[in-house]
């Protein structure tokens, strides 16, 4: 629900105005979260490759008032323009629910923290205690973040929040920083 999405995020994405990406955005019950919690005048790239997606994302983005939603129809998988950004970088990055699609996390990393200024943050919503199926292929669990944040340039990820899922296992938020750029 819009109320979890909040709590999830609430201690990991600064209260502030900010630019932020909701990366796999779907129909963008996280971008929605993102505009609760960031502050008035912010920024939001909701990033989706599904065109229903998109067009849900587009309705929230007509609705939005103190917080502009853009969304940018792509696969967050492959290199994408995020329209009006230019040379600036990304206060922070939100992949929810969406890590678990890739077979190759780290290399999908990789590529969004180059999107990030230092200290921006990579928030990662994914399942621990869930096996392979066809709704989560490639899992995230907890036990796997140290080894993806070094080598993509973040921080050690701390977990700010976890929540029992309805699907099984627990829900959780990973949370780590920009620390160096990668050449």
């Amino acid at each position: 629900t819009g109320a979890d999405a909040v709590n999830l995020i609430a201690d990991a994405v600064p209260r502030r105005v900010a630019t932020w990406a909701d990366v796999g955005a779907g129909t963008g019950t996280f971008t929605r979260a993102l505009t609760v919690v960031l502050g008035a005048g912010s920024r939001v790239y909701s990033i989706d490759k599904d065109p229903v997606a998109i067009t849900a994302l587009r309705r929230l983005a007509a609705g939005s008032r103190d917080i502009e939603v853009v969304p940018v129809g792509a696969d967050f998988t492959r290199p994408f323009e995020l329209p009006r950004l230019g040379d600036a970088q990304l206060d922070g990055i939100l992949i929810a629910n969406a890590l678990h699609f890739v077979r190759d996390a780290e290399a999908v990393l990789r590529v969004l923290v180059r999107l990030l200024r230092a200290g921006g943050r990579a928030v990662i919503i994914e399942y621990d205690g869930r096996g392979p199926n066809r709704w989560v292929p490639y899992p995230v669990p907890i036990a796997r973040l140290p080894t993806l944040a070094g080598p993509v340039g973040l921080s050690e990820f701390t977990v700010s929040a976890t929540r029992r899922s309805t699907f099984g296992g627990v829900m959780y938020t990973g949370v780590a920083e920009r620390v160096h750029n990668l050449e």
